[in-house]
């Protein structure tokens, strides 16, 4: 397996998509449903990126992004947020919180990917293959 990608998703079926995806183009994909466990699972994991729900209950992923910027063991791993809450200037508050990507739900597979892609070190997967 390759890079590892930290996935903090509260929602089963996105969690199983993501981890699904992601594993398919050689990531190593690591789940987290509860938010809460999300700072200590990415010490815990060392991934090279972080994919976050922003929706989520008991904390929200705005919150574990600025939790994570604020951690100097994990301020420089990249964020990739994930929501289905696209309202008109969600995107500005989720980078000002210190998310380096952003993806709406419904995702595209190949979009999902290439934003993935893009975050991570030298900017690319592990196959080199192009997505269907």
């Amino acid at each position: 397996m390759g890079q590892k990608i930290l996935v903090v998703e509260d929602n089963e079926l996105n969690l199983k998509l993501f981890c699904d995806l992601l594993r398919a183009h050689d990531y190593s994909a690591e789940p987290v449903r509860d938010g809460r466990e999300a700072l200590d699972r990415a010490r815990a994991f060392g991934p090279s990126l972080i994919v976050m729900d922003i929706q989520m209950p008991w904390i929200s992923g705005l919150e574990l992004i600025e939790q994570l910027k604020a951690d100097e063991a994990l301020r420089a791993i990249p964020i990739m947020a994930v929501t289905a809450y696209a309202a008109k200037g969600d995107e500005e508050r989720i980078r000002a919180a210190g998310a380096e990507g952003y993806v709406s739900k419904p995702i595209s597979v190949v979009g999902f990917v290439g934003a993935v892609r893009a975050l991570l070190p030298n900017g690319a997967g592990q196959s080199g293959e192009e997505e269907e």
